[in-house]
């Protein structure tokens, strides 16, 4: 039996996996929101579920930001007061045991490597689209991290190919402008929807309306997918997965998978391009899956 614990924004989710990668046990709470209360509360989880289902083998947890190579300390998290906390080591204590951390994007990619909507494939790209947005890249089913644990980060790259309306770009709480996170996340989508017409909207609203017809929704949405397309496009350009699988709130925009390959295959730097763009299969639960399973088989 393995656990695994998603750090997300808004919820903490801990669950069990059995040898045959099915949920033993789930239990979601609010976050906190602050650091202490939140480790107490895995703690909690983590003694909730061990009660249904009993000892487990080891916890994975996945999070927002990554544990430094170099001090062990959290950077990187847009859940902010994780940063500069030894996080990984603070669980340990509290828990008495081994601990595995890793971004929860890898988990996400991990996760549908192994038994989800990539399952198979020699190389999947896994992106969570919602208030920020992460990537993960597997290959061969081997999570790949890099030497300094920051491969994949597709939200801090800037957007590429960007037009005079597009450059530099809005600032990003990362201290740079026109990160690709400031463009294609859910929050991204609505700053840029209330930029141009003064309506704030949520991103579901703003999806409903272009459905409906309505012209600023239906142009908002158009420059969503062309970035996102101009983002997946330069993975394609220096990783060339065989598929991406798509996480967060934004992958249930049923849009994106109709018209996100034409856009990929016209900025590919490549006479074709013939990948998959799919949903992840586990949704939201991705995340503490990949997580259950950072130690392994």
């Amino acid at each position: 039996m393995r656990i695994g614990v998603d750090f997300g924004g808004t919820k903490i989710e801990a669950a069990a996996l059995d040898e045959a990668g099915a949920f033993a046990a789930r239990i979601r709470e609010p976050n906190p929101g602050t650091y202490d209360a939140a480790l107490r509360l895995v703690a909690e989880l983590i003694a909730r579920v061990e009660a249904e289902v009993g000892p487990a083998q080891s916890v994975g947890l996945a999070i927002p930001g990554s544990p430094s190579p170099r001090t062990g300390l959290i950077r990187n998290a847009n859940s902010t007061y994780l940063n500069d906390r030894p996080l990984a080591k603070d669980m340990q204590a509290a828990l008495g045991r081994p601990v595995r951390l890793a971004n929860d994007a890898n988990c996400l990619a991990l996760s549908e490597a192994a038994d989800g909507a990539g399952a198979g494939a020699a190389s999947l790209f896994g992106v969570i689209l919602g208030t920020g947005c992460g990537g993960g890249l597997v290959i061969d089913g081997r999570l790949v991290e890099g030497a300094h644990a920051v491969a994949a980060e597709i939200g801090h790259i800037s957007l590429p190919w960007p037009s005079a309306d597009e450059a530099p770009g809005p600032a990003c709480w990362c201290g740079l402008h026109g990160c690709l996170e400031t463009w294609i996340s859910g929050v991204g989508f609505q700053r840029d929807h209330e930029a141009v017409t003064g309506r704030t909207w949520t991103a579901q609203a703003i999806v409903d309306a272009a459905r409906a017809g309505d012209a600023g929704a239906a142009a908002a949405l158009d420059r969503y997918i062309d970035r996102l397309g101009r983002g997946l496009a330069m993975v394609v350009n220096f990783a060339d997965p065989v598929v991406f699988v798509l996480g967060g709130g934004m992958s249930n925009v049923a849009e994106l998978y109709d018209r996100l390959p034409d856009i990929v295959a016209r900025h590919a730097f490549s006479d074709h391009w013939d990948g998959r763009i799919v949903p992840a299969k586990w949704g939201d639960s991705s995340g503490v899956r990949g997580a259950a399973r950072l130690w392994g088989d």
